[in-house]
This record gives C-alpha cells, structure tokens and sequence, in this order.
C-alpha cells in the first residue's frame, strides 16, 4: 500500500497543502489522488486532515487508503484514523491495536470506535455483538487512564444503545456498567454509563441510589430519567426531568411558582395530561404571567374541560404574538372549533395558517405561499384526501414554481407535492415533472422520475448531476478565523459568547460567520425549545423547513462533542445543513459523529437557560483574533 501512496505522491507531483486537503474533503470527490498523497506525505498534520476526510466521506471502501495510518507514531494521526474508520463503519483488528497501543487519548478513540461498528448489515438479520467487542469495552471500564475510560463509556453506552433491541445485554456486561458507574467518579463517564444501562433496560435500585448522590446536575437528572423517582432538587435541570417522570397534579401545582420557565411550562403540561384541576388551567390561561403560559394552559385545557377551552380560545386566538395564535389553531383544531380555524386559516403569520389549516380552500390558497411550511401544510392536507385528483394542477403549479427558484433547501415542500402526484397524477400532469428529472436536488429529481415512469408510463431516470455546494472558502477567509468568537445577542435576556471551531469545522463556521456578518440571523427566533435536549432556531420561516442557505452544507462532523453549550447545524440526514443552529442544553452524547459541532460556549450559560420559544436572536456579532 505504501508503494501505491508514492505513487500518489509522485502523481500528484508535490506535497499538498492543508488547504487543498480540505478542500478535496469539501469536494466529496471520487480523485482521491490529493489525499492519498497527503497521506503518503509524512507530514503528520497532513495525514491527520487526509484521515479525516476520508472518514467525513463515509464510504466504507476508502478504509483501504488510510489503513496504514492506524499504525503511525503520531497519537494526533492514530487517533483521526481510528475516528475515520468508525465514521465509514468499515471494520478492523482492534485486539491487535489494543495490546499495543500505549497512549490513552488513541486508546479511547480505540474504544469508542469499537462501540460504534457495525454489527448489523442492511439487509443482513440481527446479530448479537461480538463476545470480544464486549469484553473488549467492559475491559476498558478498569483502564488506568480516565480518559480511556471515558472512551470505552462511550464504546459501550452507543453499542449498547444501538443493539439492545435486538440483543440485550448478558448479566455480566450490566454487571459491569454498575460496578464501574459505583467505583468512577468522573461526571461524563457516569452519564454514559446510566444511559447504557437504562438502554439495557436495568432497574437496579442501589445504582441509582449512587447517581442520585452524584454533584453533577447530569447525572442526576439521568438518574431520575431511569428510576423515574421523585426527587427535589437544586438545579432546574433536574427539577423538570422529576416533573415529567413522577409529576402529580400536586407537585404540578406547586412547580407554577419554579423560578424556571422550563419547568413552570412542564407543570402546566403535567396538569393537562393528569386531568388536573380545570380551574387553575382556566386561570392560568386567562392570566398567566405572559402568552407562553396562556398558551400551554389552553392547550392543557383542552384535554381537562372541552368546554371552558372553546370559552377561552378566541382569546388566545386574537393575540398580538404569533406563536399564541398557533398555539389557538392547534387547540382549535383539538377542539374540533371550525369557526376559529377557519378565521386563523386567513392569518398573515404563515405558521399560524398552517396551524389552522382545514379545507381545500384554505390549502390552495396556502400553496401560493413562498413559506416552505406552509406550502408543506397544504401538501400534507390533500394526502388521501377525495378531492386529491381535482386539485393536483395547483399542485403541479406550485411545484414548478418552487422548483424555478433552484433552491436545494425546499426539499421538504417539493418532495411532499410530488408525493401528493404519486398518488392521484394523470399521465398529462405526470409529464409535465420533466423538468424536475434534471433538478439540482437528486431526492427531487429521482420521485420526478417515479412518477412519471408510474403515472406516464414512460420509463424515465433522473439525469441530475446534484446541486451544487457553496464554493469553498478562499485560504485567507479560513485563516482569519482563528481565533474567532461570536457574541449573540437574545431580546431581553443578554449575550451568549462563543468560541469558534475553524480546526473542526472550517466550512461550517465560515458560512456562520458570512451569515452574521450579513445579518442573516438578526430578527430570528428559536422555534424549538427542548428541555433537557436543545434550543433551535435561525429559520427564517420560523420552522423545521424554511433556511437561511439556498444550497445544503455539507457535514464536518468529528471529535467536537455536542456537550452541554456547544453549538451544532441542524440537519434532516447527511450532508443536509440549511444555516439553523441548534445549542445543547445538556451533553447529548447520541448526536455526537451525526451533527456538525461548530462552536463552544463560553459565557451565557444563564442565557441559554432562560431562552423561551419565540425568543429573538437581536443580533450575531464576530470578534476576530488580531
């Protein structure tokens, strides 16, 4: 092999830079010729950035190119080509690697990737993992080192997540996660261990009793997760989880007065789902604190006293906030109150229309929309619908004019229409997606194709050659953001500062920084509000669907960790990033090797505790490094 990399290196005729290393990782390409060569370079900084690239690609028959790397004398380069290999999921002789190897960060590197391979194939009948695999990481639960002891936690816990339903582990093994959960004292270590053991369905009393204990907050509130006990605690974190695990409709009422608003939302939730006192919820809807609360109460009031809900929702239904109004179309809707939904249906918050959404007026008129969630509302409407085949020609219409805007970031809307013709297309309105078999979005172009091969009855494939990416930021736009922080700025709340990550994620935080710098996110709310999981938001429709990029980012994922703080892109599957950011309220160990993790919070963690659904990101400045 190393003779095939020299002649990569010859080939390509000098050792390359780490510029042109990522950007031939940007490209996704089939030349591997520049990162074969900077893997036959020697330059450890090179082959580092070449084993990297070649994982981000995720092809498993690329594992060929960088198997001479597991075996290099840099820790920095052994540790990248073991990530590499997890991400492609291509396997490898870790007995082998583990008796010889020396250095603990590559060790837990060793030991996570081992959690991380494959154990079932597509297509291929559920195994149970490998006896060595598991003896392997349960090993590694007693290394000397706490940060290999860290990996094979975090080798077990994604293993164990992954398999359990297909295999659940031996006596032993749990055995092992509770003995190790017992004995080591580190935080992260005893949340992977509690999330391993809860995976493995373990109920054992005296663990918890242990994690109950612990000082970190984390822990904790996982150990509520699992024993599902009632506890009162310090922190907020803890507080909510306890509520929505064992709340009662006298624990819900006593949790209005929390000082968090996560957990004062959560209490009205709990009063709702236990049919609690429709009293207080018909108080509380009509003179809660602020719109959040009127708005969850009606919500929770629907499900206690149908009665007083129908007397309240119109008041929710004419507030001047937006996301109430939504919060009364959903209701409306729960309620069975056509006259409110069909006044909200005209609303000129696109949200809120779609909240509302009944009739096929009503979905007509909302395909005319350039709100891609309102346009995939009116899509989702005709599904099934009887009066599918006599609207689908303002389908089609609508169709072809989002599909005239080359935007690869309205799949959701498209795919959903062309979904709508699957089903109710004539052979005329199906040949009229000819153009969509070329479009720059293959998902798009490849139903086009489908369609018309079923409704049309031509055999038709799609010829898109893909969209095309965001060229590559230039050499000097990568090196000025060393260094770089970012200070957001939340409507009545403060700034949270952040430190970017250009090392770990280049592209994705020079289009962050292009999107600030612009002003892109100023104005913007987050939509999503997950306690105990994320906050999201930068969408300019106020939703899952509506982006601020018009071509998808592509994924840099790697060793940054969605920790509690850290800032992510969120997606919809790989290589699918549209410029919404995400921020992890707790250390979300399953995401981490899916999302881009792009920045790491420095100040303003009592920010970010605070932020609320419909809360405005006033604006995102970038402090460069002199």
């Amino acid at each position: 092999m190393w003779l095939l990399l020299a002649i990569a290196l010859q080939q390509f005729g000098a050792k390359p830079t780490a510029y042109q290393v990522l950007a031939a990782e940007y490209a996704r390409g089939t030349d591997t010729r520049v990162l074969d060569a900077a893997v036959a370079s020697g330059d450890t900084v090179l082959q580092r950035l070449a084993a990297r690239a070649f994982g981000r690609m995720e092809r498993v028959d690329f594992a060929s190119h960088i198997a001479l790397l597991l075996r290099s004398p840099a820790v920095s380069v052994r540790r990248e080509a073991l990530n590499a290999f997890g991400q492609m999921g291509a396997p490898f002789d870790f007995a082998m690697l583990l008796a010889n190897e020396r250095d603990a960060a590559v060790r837990a590197a060793l030991y996570e990737t081992i959690g991380r391979s494959p154990t079932v194939r597509p297509g291929a009948p559920a195994v149970p993992p490998a006896p060595a695999v598991v003896a392997a990481l349960t090993s590694g639960l007693r290394d000397t080192d706490a940060v290999a002891r860290a990996g094979a936690a975090r080798g077990l816990e994604s293993l164990v997540r992954r398999t359990t339903r297909s295999s659940r582990p031996s006596s032993e093994t749990v055995a092992a996660l509770r003995e190790a959960l017992r004995e080591d004292g580190s935080a992260e270590i005893r949340q992977l261990l509690l999330l391993a053991l809860t995976a493995a369905g373990d109920r054992d009393s005296a663990t918890f009793a242990v994690a109950l204990r612990d000082t970190s907050a984390q822990v904790r509130r996982l150990a509520v997760a699992a024993s599902r006990l009632w506890v009162d605690d310090a922190s907020p974190l803890v507080r909510y989880q306890a509520l929505r695990v064992a709340g009662t409709c006298a624990r819900a009422a006593i949790a209005l007065r929390d000082e968090s608003q996560h957990v004062v939302l959560t209490a009205i939730d709990v009063l709702g789902e236990k049919k609690c006192s429709a009293t207080l919820l018909d108080s509380l809807m009509r003179g809660g604190a602020n719109w959040r609360v009127q708005a969850r109460a009606l919500m929770a009031l629907a499900k206690v006293d149908s009665g007083r809900a129908r007397m309240g929702v119109s008041q929710i239904a004419a507030s001047r906030v937006w996301q109430a109004r939504a919060y009364a179309a959903t209701a409306a809707r729960a309620l069975n109150d056509q006259p409110t939904r069909a006044r909200l249906a005209h609303d000129s918050a696109p949200n809120v229309a779609a909240a509302a959404l009944s009739t096929d007026e009503d979905a007509l008129r909302a395909l005319k929309s350039s709100h891609s969630g309102l346009v995939l509302a009116a899509a989702t409407h005709f599904e099934g619908a009887t009066t599918l085949r006599a609207n689908i020609k303002p389908l089609v219409d609508a169709l072809l004019r989002l599909s005239s805007k080359r935007v690869a970031t309205n799949r959701d809307p498209r795919l959903a229409i062309l979904q709508r013709l699957q089903e109710g297309a004539d052979s005329a309105s199906a040949m009229r997606l000819a153009p969509l078999t070329r479009d720059l979005d293959p998902n798009v172009a490849a139903l086009a194709a489908t369609v018309m091969t079923e409704k049309a009855r031509i055999p038709t494939a799609a010829v898109t050659a893909g969209y095309a990416p965001a060229p590559f930021p230039s050499a000097a736009t990568l090196n000025a953001l060393r260094g770089a922080t970012a200070r957001l700025r939340i409507k009545n709340l403060g700034a949270i500062e952040v430190a970017l990550l250009p090392d770990e994620a280049p592209v994705t935080v020079s289009t962050f920084v292009q999107l600030a710098e612009r002003g892109a996110f100023n104005g913007l709310t987050w939509h999503r509000i997950v306690p105990v999981f994320v906050l999201q938001g930068g969408s300019p429709g106020a939703d899952e669907y509506d982006a601020l990029t018009t071509t998808f980012m592509r994924d840099e994922v790697g060793f940054a960790r969605n920790a509690r703080g850290s800032f992510g892109i969120s997606t919809r599957g790989r290589d699918t990033g549209d410029g919404q950011i995400y921020i992890n309220l707790v250390d979300n160990f399953r995401l981490d090797h899916d999302y881009t993790v792009f920045a790491t919070m420095v100040r303003g963690f009592d920010v970010m505790d605070r932020v609320q659904e419909g809360d405005i990101i006033e604006s995102v400045s970038i402090i460069r490094k002199r």
